[in-house]
């Protein structure tokens, strides 16, 4: 691909990528299928009650799941922080719960949007490393809230925070907000300029910036976004444990990387969707939850989760690299 391309150049050249991607659909059906089969030999999957444990638990990963999206489709890779991230803006949410529930939410989001958007403007205006630059920032992180808590957990202010446990119709609110920003998430994604703006920068940074794109600003505003939704999902987090404290996060860096990939979203940047996040975040889920129900314990759960992504980054990520070769 010419660094010269023309915007729509780049766009034809996108849509045309993306035409050779149906492979991996069907690599996703044959999973999704050996899934199933595997759940209906499994006791007490397929009731309602362990759907709805299934869906509250993939809700909180594919929250931060959809943020993370984002930084791999602009081909930014992913971050190594959102554990940490999530835990400090679940510090911040409940810290700020004498601001009611609407202002803790504010003060949260803009603590993950803020942590983020820094580093996105280092990776977009300065070619820094994401990987290295997010271990760095992991680091910073832990060492500013463990400096301004004492090491403490952190205990709500006031009681506000209950109402993000609330289950309408039986089902936990964190489904029905995940369901909701996946929406919104996957109309920026196709119908907004900045949309179409951030799969062509992953698809070739040097060749959209060649082509007059505004590179650096795009990067940034997908890792501000991506702050913003591990700040949602940190939230909810909070509310449910009711305190907060450095592992708060705990191992949701791996289960959100877990979730896009599993969803078919190439690493490599240029591709993906929010609503493909959605069902790998719902596969992951699943999984563990068979694992839990066969009585596995919860090392095999991960060591599970690995396997998924290497097969996914083996199979199908390498198989559309060379689709397009």
């Amino acid at each position: 691909m010419s660094a010269t391309q023309t915007p729509l150049a780049l766009q034809r050249t996108h849509v045309k990528r993306g035409r050779r991607l149906t492979w991996n659909d069907s690599v996703a059906l044959v999973v999704i299928a050996a899934l199933l089969v595997l759940g209906a030999a499994t006791p007490r999957f397929f009731s309602y009650d362990n759907a709805r444990a299934i869906l509250t638990s993939a809700s909180l990963v594919g929250i931060a799941a959809l943020g993370l999206t984002l930084m791999v489709i602009v081909g930014t890779s992913v971050s190594l922080a959102v554990s940490q991230t999530a835990s400090v803006c679940a510090m911040v949410f409940l810290a700020t719960q004498s601001w009611g529930l609407v202002g803790a939410l504010v003060a949260a989001v803009a603590a993950g949007a803020a942590a983020t958007a820094i580093q996105g403007m280092v990776v977009g205006y300065g070619e820094a490393n994401p990987i290295v630059l997010t271990i760095a920032a992991s680091f910073a992180l832990t060492g500013i809230a463990t400096w301004a808590t004492g090491g403490l957990s952190v205990a709500p202010s006031g009681k506000d925070y209950v109402h993000l446990n609330a289950t309408p119709a039986g089902i936990a609110l964190s489904v029905y907000v995940l369901v909701g920003l996946t929406v919104v998430v996957e109309l920026a994604l196709r119908h907004t300029t900045w949309g179409r703006t951030l799969y062509l920068t992953g698809e070739n940074r040097v060749a959209a910036r060649a082509a007059g794109l505004p590179v650096g600003r795009t990067i940034t505003l997908a890792w501000l976004g991506a702050g913003g939704l591990i700040a949602v999902a940190a939230a909810f987090s909070g509310a449910f444990n009711t305190t907060a404290n450095v592992n708060t996060g705990g191992t949701l860096t791996f289960d959100a990387i877990a979730a896009v990939l599993a969803g078919g979203t190439a690493i490599t940047g240029g591709s993906g969707s929010a609503v493909r996040t959605l069902i790998g975040a719902v596969l992951i889920a699943a999984v563990a939850d068979i694992l839990l129900l066969r009585g596995y314990s919860t090392g095999v759960q991960i060591a599970v989760k690995g396997l998924i992504v290497l097969l996914v980054v083996v199979v199908i990520h390498l198989r559309s690299r060379e689709g397009v070769r």
